[in-house]
């Protein structure tokens, strides 16, 4: 099928929810003018897939007032398969769109707008595809699923996964990979190092106690640690076959004739499937407490988020046969997280596998092509024809 020829293959109905879900502003941000509820989405999928024959449950996030998942089941059983999204977007710089973000709009047989393709563009594809399902006699439920916050925080995934809840076997996550199945990722840890000593004036180092020369210290050993880290571990999957470790911003000082009295690094570390990253934290902290300790310094050590977990699907998983037999395209890794850790805890066989690039994400004019449409509920239709019927 030719990308021509894509156009009058679009279901209308498909372009119609789009629009609808794109009109609704849904960003996540830690920054609070940024922010927004997700809920206008969510109750706008809930109506759809009511209208469905779905069983809706929407759940409100935990001490997050205006955040929510949904969980929409069509069908019983202890087993399913769950299609699951995120409901917000990314912000946005308008002044580097060529046409407003919440406008669907097309040309070049493609559809522009914000979270067209990561990943509003994923939910009416998926609602297409049960939509012939309806009225079937399921052996075992279809599941569609929405988060909330998975830009900012994965919070969304993280109280799905304390309330233990959706129950199912497998899921898919829509995520933009160009239709081709993906089975593992490298986790995301950024953490803060942050040493305070006493000031005093240069002339003699005695007056106080130097943070910046812990910090020196605390560098050395952070650098022979990923050293050690990236001699033992390797995944020859991934573009960057070893974990990484990212110095990324540092702070310290006032003043050349002044004793450095604070000093606090930002760093970011990559762990492959396998790693355990409170195992890393605590490798970390055992380096740089005595550093704290021999040079009177107090330490902070923690978290500037929660993170995100590595993520691996054995590749001879039930799912991981099934996408790969029905795309072509043999399951790989890539560099971006995603919910994917969350729906394991829960117990789920677990992919990651959407329509869009994510070479889109993220950018100005963000697009969806229309070839990537039909493709995708035909996907879709055949896993819940394995794994439902």
């Amino acid at each position: 099928m030719s990308q021509s020829d894509s156009k009058t293959t679009v279901v209308p109905g498909i372009r119609d929810m789009l629009a609808r879900l794109v009109s609704m502003p849904s960003i996540s941000s830690a920054s609070a003018e940024w922010d927004h509820s997700n809920e206008p989405v969510v109750r706008t999928l809930a109506e759809w897939l009511e209208a469905l024959g779905f069983s809706v449950e929407i759940l409100e996030l935990p001490g997050m007032p205006g955040k929510f998942n949904l969980i929409a089941t069509l069908g019983s059983g202890p087993g399913g398969l769950v299609l699951s999204g995120h409901t917000d977007t990314v912000p946005f710089d308008d002044q580097r769109w060529q046409s407003d973000p919440f406008t669907l709009t097309e040309r070049d047989n493609r559809w522009y707008g914000l979270g067209t393709c990561d990943m509003k563009g994923f939910f009416p594809l998926a609602i297409e595809a049960a939509r012939a399902f309806v009225g079937e006699d399921l052996k075992q439920p279809l599941i569609i699923l929405a988060t909330a916050d998975e830009e900012s925080s994965m919070d969304g995934a993280r109280a799905l996964a304390e309330a233990g809840k959706p129950k199912a076997r497998y899921a898919v996550i829509g995520e933009p990979t160009s239709l081709k199945p993906v089975r593992m990722h490298k986790g995301i840890m950024m953490e803060r190092l942050k040493f305070e000593g006493q000031s005093g004036h240069s002339s003699n180092p005695a007056l106080g106690r130097n943070a910046m020369e812990g910090m020196h210290e605390a560098l050395t050993e952070l650098l022979a640690l990923r050293s050690a880290w990236q001699a033992q571990y390797r995944n020859p999957n991934f573009e960057v076959q070893v974990p990484t470790l990212n110095l990324g911003c540092i702070h310290g000082g006032d003043n050349p004739n002044r004793i450095c009295a604070q000093c606090e690094l930002h760093f970011d570390l990559r762990p492959l499937p396998g790693m355990n990253m409170e195992t890393l934290r605590q490798a970390i902290l055992s380096k740089v407490q005595p550093i704290a300790e021999r040079r009177e310094l107090s330490l902070e050590f923690e978290p500037l988020f929660d993170g995100v977990p590595p993520f691996e699907t054995p590749a001879d998983a039930a799912l991981v046969k099934a996408c790969e037999k029905l795309t072509g395209h043999t399951a790989h890794a890539v560099a971006f997280a995603t919910e994917a850790p969350w729906l394991q805890k829960l117990g789920l066989e677990t992919l990651v596998m959407g329509p869009g690039s994510i070479d889109q994400a993220h950018q100005p004019d963000e697009f969806i092509e229309l070839c990537q449409l039909e493709p995708t509920v035909k996907i879709l239709r055949g896993l819940i024809r394995q794994f439902c019927l």
